[in-house]
């Protein structure tokens, strides 16, 4: 399906039809990247200059629409929007906020697979820059290292915030996890939901979109079992 839904859009891109795949590739949830798409000179502008070139391009869209700057409670929505932007919902576009992953060795042999559960994931749809909210479920099972907890739900944030599509998001998160903790035994679970689905287009708001991805010695039907019963086990505190 993916595929084909490619193809259309290429398709209509020769023929001229831009709008259209546009609109198909946006609804169709399709991403065309395996990394988040950066220029190369993403990072010459200070985030301060980027504030300030946000805050003026939002002032025009908003007198566009019609809206009257002048207006109190509007005066400030373009710099408070930009400030959200650069700060705050895209800190992740940022190396600079990468958190540092510091391990340590393993010197009590752990080694069952650690699972840390419902993190929070605060992200936006790269589509239609809605947001998108959900939980992840990471785990892994220890080499020679180990690491702070909270590192693993700061790996998760960093990722998340950012301009981005699930599944993209999913691997990133695995790929960090790999590099960081020096193992191949990962796992990374996602569930969400989609508010360029919720409030727009077909506008369901029951449905969630999960994902997966199983590395190491979670591919074996055994361990993955074992981390998604897990998964289900309830605790009272």
């Amino acid at each position: 399906m993916k595929v084909k839904n490619l193809d259309n859009i290429k398709e209509n891109e020769l023929n001229g039809n831009s709008h259209e795949s546009h609109e198909e590739l946006g609804e169709s949830h399709l991403a065309t990247a395996k990394g988040t798409p950066l220029r190369a000179d993403a990072f010459d502008l200070s985030n301060d200059e980027k504030m300030t070139i946000i805050e003026g391009h939002f002032s025009k869209i908003m007198e566009t629409m019609g809206l009257d700057l002048t207006d109190d409670s509007l005066s400030g929505t373009p710099y408070r929007v930009a400030k959200m932007f650069v700060r705050e919902i895209f800190s992740g576009l940022d190396p600079a906020n990468k958190p540092v992953v510091k391990t340590f060795n393993n010197q009590f042999e752990y080694g069952q697979m650690l699972i840390e559960k419902d993190i929070s994931v605060f992200s936006t749809c790269e589509h239609h820059f809605l947001p998108i909210v959900g939980k992840a479920h990471v785990a892994y099972i220890p080499s020679g290292k180990v690491v702070g907890l909270s590192k693993l739900n700061r790996i998760v944030d960093y990722y998340a915030r950012r301009p981005q599509v699930q599944e993209r998001l999913t691997m990133q998160i695995a790929n960090e996890l790999q590099e960081s903790l020096d193992t191949e035994d990962v796992a990374v679970v996602i569930e969400a939901k989609h508010f360029c689905v919720i409030s727009r287009g077909i506008e369901d708001t029951s449905s969630t979109t999960l994902t997966t991805e199983y590395r190491g010695q979670f591919k074996q039907e055994a361990i993955r079992k074992e981390f998604q019963e897990y998964l289900n086990m309830k605790i009272e505190i």
